[in-house]
């Protein structure tokens, strides 16, 4: 970072002419990636990271032989954009697939662990849905789709296409899964915009499926991490950025004036402005909402944003004795339905997703704790959090004793809920936008949660940045 006496002017100089940079608030993955394009571009970037290391919730670390992840623990391939970017930074080498086993899902029903159908003929034999429901299933391509401009819950939605018995034990599990989230409080408009289009565009989700080539419904695209953990992804671009990252830097104000834009931000106590031709929002909601923007109409509208719902959560790693663990973990991981009212949202068998992630003889286990179904539990004590997640993972897969390796992480804020009626918060951001040329708003409170969807939130930032300083 710059010396104090030495931040001031974000003109940066390229070819004999002072240029003006534009400003990336937030490290995390969609900032660093708009940063990451923009200067590819040729454009002075400066980013400001209010933490001690880039990445935001990505954070991989390494104790001994473990290898464990505190927040996401792998992503997918399902767009053109990931594999781009990887290749871009040089991490193509680097890269880790999961192993073929992972491609096995399972889901708990009637205290029993039941792996999600991946094909029709698995569909047909599996015993994690009745006969009957399997039945009403066919009935799905016929049933009407819903009108446009009707905002249904994702409950309401699956129960109306698909039945009670595939909210309980399919969408619950999964939405528990990704958002840590309330399937009766998720909007599928906003939350999944995917499913909501398969049935806008096609009248049946079976037939939009079939359309897309994806039959089994599940995820698409290949399932991958790095060597050294996700880490490597956002250590790596912080490096290539080559001192544009301002880490320990926490934005106040945020002005525009003159047709410029005046940052005003602390570092260790000290308080500084700097002016910027462009300014990039890459935060959370609650980030974005605690930043005073002034200068410009809907400007205040902004704090509204903290008004946006997160789920908090409690990530439980643990290690084990392979001969500890009675099931054989041959899978991604299991999913506890809100039905069959257990204390953990579900555990990913870790070491058979990835090699080397525990010591020979040994496997391990992330199980998650809290969410929007069970909150309190998240904020349990950590020896009260390890000895609920030993309960449940005996039960699950057999496991006895004690575990010998533990890392908990908190999160009591971990995931933005795009709750019904979330429309309301990405017209805030349109706005804003609409009403402050220069200023472009991404992340996961707007773009999507998944890493994939902070990548293409980068690309979009980047690329309506560079327009605009470029005009």
């Amino acid at each position: 970072m710059k010396a104090p006496a030495e931040i001031g002017s974000a003109r940066l100089r390229a070819g004999g002419e002072a240029r003006a940079a534009v400003a990336v608030i937030g490290g995390g993955i969609t900032g660093l990636t708009a940063a990451w394009t923009l200067q590819r571009a040729g454009h002075p970037v400066v980013v400001f990271e209010a933490g001690s290391k880039v990445g935001g919730s990505i954070g991989s670390y390494r104790t001994g032989e473990w290898l464990h992840e505190t927040g996401p623990n792998a992503m997918m391939e399902n767009s053109p954009e990931v594999p781009k970017l990887i290749e871009e930074v040089g991490l193509a080498k680097q890269r880790v697939y999961a192993a073929p086993a992972a491609k096995k899902r399972y889901v708990v029903r009637d205290d029993v662990m039941e792996a999600m159908p991946a094909s029709p003929v698995a569909f047909a034999l599996t015993g994690l849905f009745s006969w009957k429901a399997k039945l009403a299933l066919l009935g799905e391509p016929f049933r009407p789709k819903a009108p446009a401009d009707t905002e249904e819950s994702v409950a309401e939605f699956v129960r109306r296409r698909l039945g009670q018995e595939f909210l309980d034990y399919a969408v619950n599990p999964f939405v528990g899964g990704v958002y840590a989230g309330d399937p009766t409080r998720l909007s599928v408009k906003h939350g999944f915009p995917k499913l909501w289009k398969l049935e806008q565009e096609h009248g049946s989700l079976i037939r939009g499926a079939i359309a897309r080539k994806n039959t089994s419904g599940g995820p698409t695209g290949r399932m991958f991490s790095f060597r050294g953990g996700l880490q490597e992804l956002p250590r790596t671009m912080e490096h290539l950025l080559r001192g544009v990252v301002r880490r320990g830097v926490r934005v106040r104000t945020v002005r525009r004036a003159g047709g410029e834009w005046e940052i005003e931000f602390e570092v260790a106590g000290v308080m500084l402005k700097e002016t910027f031709s462009a300014v990039i929002c890459a935060v959370p909601p609650d980030g974005l909402a605690a930043i005073g923007f002034e200068g410009f109409a809907q400007a205040k509208e902004l704090k509204e944003l903290a008004r946006i719902e997160h789920a908090p959560v409690a990530s439980v790693f643990t290690g084990w004795r392979r001969e500890a663990v009675a099931h054989p973990l041959d899978g991604f991981g299991v999913l506890v339905p809100e039905v069959e009212q257990g204390q953990v949202l579900g555990s990913l068998f870790s070491s058979s997703l990835f090699p080397r992630r525990a010591p020979e003889g040994h496997v391990a286990l992330t199980t998650f704790v809290g969410g929007a179904r069970q909150p309190e539990l998240a904020q349990l004590s950590e020896p009260e959090l390890v000895e609920l997640v030993r309960g449940e993972l005996r039960g699950l897969v057999g496991a006895r004793g004690e575990p010998v390796f533990v890392h908990v992480k908190r999160w009591p804020r971990a995931i933005p809920q795009y709750t019904l009626g979330y429309g309301r918060y990405l017209e805030i951001c349109a706005k804003a936008e609409g009403a402050a040329p220069g200023l472009f708003i991404g992340g996961n409170g707007r773009d999507g949660i998944s890493l994939s969807n902070c990548i293409a939130s980068g690309r979009r930032l980047a690329r309506e940045a560079g327009a605009w300083v470029g005009r």
